[in-house]
């Protein structure tokens, strides 16, 4: 897989790139994202973002959808999250195994009818300069009451979680990792991903956490009562 190693600064962004809706898929800022791109508009849009700047948006329909073939024209939220392609891996069948990294949430400011199979907008970058800035690392206020939500949460929707390796991020990746991989909707991944900095989508994740698990406790007493 060919690997590559980028530096951005919101002056070196571009204001208009391609567009990848995915339904219930997140990705976020200083986060890795794979994916495994077969659809033809796909590998053209991999090919266009290959010879600029390796940039894909990537964005949810803000509607439900059934398939690809709806996606194509569904609508969209207004805001997304911009990955670079940092490897990629051409397989014998010709699809592409690909990594994005996320750089910079942006706004879409309106999309623009191309030639192109793919969907392609004029995006902004204004309001979210604080996703390129060091911010402070320390997001939950308390780290071990927060775990111990984890596990019920975790053990609520059936996942067996490497504990050692969660015991061992920073709040940063931890926060990060559960928003982008845990089966939450659309709505609750935007949610996420829409929080102004890390320190509000921390609370946003907490408060979705301590709404499930008391969903849970309500359905029991009901159950019981």
């Amino acid at each position: 897989m060919i690997e590559y190693k980028f530096n951005n600064s919101l002056d070196t962004l571009p204001n208009e790139i391609p567009l990848f809706p995915l339904n219930n898929v997140l990705l976020l800022p200083n986060c890795r994202l794979p994916l495994n791109l077969f659809e033809n508009r796909y590998l053209h849009m991999f090919d266009h973002a290959l010879k600029n700047q390796r940039l894909i948006g990537m964005i949810q329909p803000s509607e439900k959808v059934k398939n690809h073939t709806e996606i194509k024209s569904s609508s969209l939220y207004s805001i997304g999250c911009a990955g670079k392609i940092v490897a990629f891996n051409q397989t014998n069948d010709n699809r592409y195994e690909i990594v994005l990294k996320g750089v910079c949430r942006f706004q879409v400011v309106e999309e623009i009818k191309s030639i192109n199979e793919f969907r392609n907008a004029k995006i902004s970058w204004t309001n979210f300069k604080q996703d390129i800035e060091d911010l402070d690392k320390k997001l939950i206020k308390n780290r071990n009451d927060f775990e111990d939500k984890l596990k019920v949460y975790l053990k609520k929707i059936g996942v067996n979680a490497d504990w050692e390796a969660i015991e061992a991020s920073s709040d940063e990746d931890l926060v990060n990792s559960i928003a982008m991989g845990c089966p939450f909707t659309n709505a609750e991944k935007q949610a996420l991903l829409e929080a102004n900095d890390l320190k509000v989508r921390a609370e946003v994740l907490i408060s979705l956490i301590d709404m499930i698990i008391n969903e849970n406790k309500s359905l029991q007493s009901n159950t019981f009562s």
